[in-house]
């Protein structure tokens, strides 16, 4: 008879055929990498590449920074100084917004995936009187004004609302549709560029690898302030959904640099699982880790974080840990943030600009008391869910854990000896054990 396999052993193996299964720990997620189907390229060169037109530059799509009258009004910026600090801007006026060009933007998502008006039609959400005075001083300048009825007028009309439609109704009523810009729960975190300095045709996107370290940093830990910050919008927030879209065939609807952020009324799915499987499974957190250790899925480590391979996950990819007693994202100190945000940024660029992927931030809602683990997930969208998928909630993986270990260890040694990443340590050099899961 068979020995019956541990979870462990069950959540990675290599069968006699050479079929890699998979299985998640924390959700059950079952996942098959068959023989012959793995020898595809990570990346498929673009199919026709443009010379930029450098005549548009600030133009190129409605992220860029010659149209920020084309987005709701920000709510705050990060700006380098004249002696190369960095610092955080809140609530510009619309005159201002020019003046100066800001590295990364906090401004409200023009088409939200939670309204407005489901808050307040299912909460009784109205805008706090900070963000009644912002919206007031806002529309008190002429430029404000025709910002806020430009941008109201481009979201109604795509909605459905004819050009007539929207004229015959009066200032109040177009207006009533701008409190989402001051007390909304679905922000963008925007990056400055649209193409890489000195961008020569249109493949050389500006992606999160192509930031500096020192940048990467600062859009991460302006996002994790967010996040903070959005969980304060109204007490009926359970949970702020955080995730990044690269590229069309990851859900992006621009090929601009930005990551989201969602307020929702409820905790995830993904967190329900997570949290029942916590509380009849306590270590279930080192058994991932000792599964990373033994079977040489560590891609990277620094004196805070570690990334490895992912396993059990619908699609191939990297999931980024920090170290040591859980915090949440806001929770971390400079130190512990930077080495979270410098793995990130060095696995981003080692998997280039061309291949289409998700960032999604799995972090502990605040109203949780049990220890859940914050950690980042790099997924790349190199695979189309399909019939069998379905059919079976099996998932087919294209690239198993260990060659996505092979696919980056030599990329990320390359540009460690260039320095263009931070230090760390990679591949065989990393050391980890369940005991550097808490202080």
């Amino acid at each position: 008879m068979a020995k019956e396999l541990s979870r462990t052993d069950r959540a990675i193996m290599r069968l006699a055929d050479g079929t890699v299964k998979q299985h998640n720990l924390l959700t059950g997620t079952e996942v098959w990498t068959v023989p012959g189907r793995g020898n595809r390229p990570l990346s498929v060169p673009h199919p026709d590449p443009l010379p930029i037109d450098h005549s548009r530059d600030g133009h190129h799509c409605a992220f860029c920074d010659a149209r920020y009258l084309e987005t709701p009004p920000e709510k705050s910026r990060l700006v380098i100084d004249e002696d190369g600090s960095w610092r955080e801007i809140a609530g510009l006026p619309a005159e201002r917004l020019s003046q100066q060009v800001a590295e990364f933007r906090r401004i409200p998502n023009l088409f939200e995936i939670v309204s407005y008006n489901y808050w307040h039609l299912n909460h009784g959400h109205i805008p706090s009187e900070s963000e009644h005075r912002r919206m007031a001083e806002y529309l008190a300048s002429p430029e404000g004004y025709e910002h806020i009825m430009r941008v109201v007028r481009a979201r109604m009309l795509a909605s459905g609302v004819s050009a007539e439609e929207f004229e015959a109704m009066g200032d109040s009523q177009k207006l009533q549709q701008a409190n989402g810009f001051f007390s909304g729960g679905h922000d963008l975190i925007v990056a400055r560029r649209h193409y890489v300095d000195g961008a020569m045709d249109t493949t050389a996107l500006a992606g999160s690898g192509t930031l500096t370290p020192e940048e990467h940093y600062q859009y991460t830990a302006f996002t994790a302030r967010t996040m903070n910050e959005l969980y304060g919008l109204d007490e009926h927030v359970r949970y702020v959904a955080t995730f990044q879209n690269w590229l069309k065939p990851a859900g992006a609807s621009f090929d601009h640099l930005h990551k989201q952020l969602v307020a929702i009324d409820d905790f995830s799915v993904q967190t329900e699982a997570e949290l029942n499987r916590l509380r009849s499974q306590p270590g279930i957190y080192d058994e991932i880790l000792k599964v990373a250790a033994t079977r040489k899925l560590l891609i990277a480590q620094n004196e805070h974080a570690i990334a490895m391979a992912g396993f059990g996950h619908r699609f191939p990819g990297v999931a980024i840990w920090p170290l040591y007693s859980p915090k949440n994202p806001w929770e971390l100190s400079e130190e512990q943030m930077r080495s979270v945000s410098d793995l990130l940024h060095a696995m981003h660029a080692a998997t280039g600009v061309d291949v289409p992927c998700n960032e999604e931030w799995y972090h502990r809602p605040p109203s949780v008391r049990t220890p859940m683990r914050f950690r980042i997930l790099l997924k790349w969208r190199i695979s189309t869910l399909a019939g069998f998928e379905g059919g079976t909630r099996i998932y087919l993986n294209t690239i198993d854990p260990w060659n996505v270990v092979d696919k980056l260890v030599p990329r990320l040694l390359e540009m460690r000896e260039a320095g263009t990443i931070a230090p760390m340590k990679i591949g065989k050099e990393c050391r980890v054990s369940p005991e550097m899961l808490s202080d």
